[in-house]
């Protein structure tokens, strides 16, 4: 289990920038790992103006090939170079990521001092990243398009007091904690000798672009965090629900029915400067919304809830 979990909003607008809002990119840190999802224009800006560096950057999961989501990888990449990068970059994406990605990091004339390797992700996936996964979903949009949830991975807690009745030295706790069992002066000791509980991986879901889903109410169950776009307020519904985008209410309703923790307003129209609508209306609906907005910063801690091993 991670030790610290940080969102940062880097951009949080949609279709085009203005001069205070950028474009969809949310860093999710975990540890000392750092996943970009979605990488609008102007993110690289955006992230030095931030607590972040740019070099830090491990994965990218891009959620679809519209523009406002994905043009800023040029910039981003090459400056990497200019800074002397020299660990590999993963992108991931949905299906085309490979043939798209490639056309567009292959643009103008420079030369990259590491290496990228782009990754396409297929719906209904899990896939395993260390100490967190990353499940997808399709969503309700004119072009392929899948949401991600970064789900860390539980962690056993283990009984000190149970450790110590066996005998067993501090130093082998974390080799029984990661095998599930260890040799011992010559016993073999489980880790359900010693558990006291499990506790619970936080989770993080960012639906990128989608008209309202009920699936979405299964794939967010009990997230932590919830980021759903929320395009325009409920007045504007019938046509933002047609260019496949949800309004502020659709989406609290899906964070309400999901029973998450904390839900995020993203991806708002240039139409509005003032989002006053568009919060009033999810806080009516589910009373823990916050509007994201640039370089805001969030902690995602965990639930302090140990469920015992027996009630698994």
């Amino acid at each position: 289990m991670a030790s610290n979990i940080r969102i940062t909003f880097m951009g949080t607008g949609g279709s085009w920038p203005s001069p205070g809002r950028g474009l969809p990119a949310v860093a999710v840190q975990i540890d000392d790992i750092t996943n970009l999802l979605d990488c609008g224009e102007g993110t690289q800006k955006q992230i030095m103006k931030s607590k972040l560096s740019f070099m830090s950057i491990n994965n990218i999961f891009i959620t679809h090939f519209h523009g406002d989501h994905f043009l800023g990888l040029l910039g981003l990449v090459q400056s990497m170079s200019f800074n002397g990068r020299e660990k590999p970059l993963y992108i991931y994406g949905p299906r085309g990521a490979t043939r798209i990605l490639s056309n567009a990091l292959n643009v103008g004339y420079f030369r990259l001092s590491y290496e990228i390797r782009v990754g396409e992700l297929e719906f209904g996936k899990t896939y395993d990243f260390d100490k967190f996964t990353v499940s997808t979903m399709r969503n309700d949009h004119p072009v392929p398009a899948m949401s991600y949830r970064i789900q860390e991975k539980d962690l056993v807690k283990i009984d000190r007091s149970k450790a110590e009745a066996l005998n067993i030295p501090a130093r082998r706790l974390e080799e029984i904690r990661s095998n599930g069992t260890a040799v011992i002066d010559g016993r073999t000791v489980s880790i359900d000798d010693i558990s006291m509980g499990i506790r619970k991986g936080r989770s993080i879901v960012y639906t990128g672009d989608t008209r309202p889903l009920e699936e979405m109410k299964v794939f967010a169950r009990d997230a932590d965090v919830l980021i759903h776009e929320t395009t325009t307020d409920s007045s504007l519904e019938p046509k933002v629900n047609e260019f496949g985008h949800s309004s502020s209410r659709q989406a609290a309703e899906i964070a309400r029915d999901a029973n998450v923790r904390k839900f995020f307003l993203f991806h708002y129209s240039p139409r509005y400067e003032n989002l006053d609508p568009l919060i009033n209306e999810a806080r009516s609906i589910f009373p823990d919304s916050e509007l994201s907005r640039e370089l805001l910063e969030y902690d995602v801690r965990p639930s302090g809830t140990i469920t015992p091993v027996d009630a698994q």
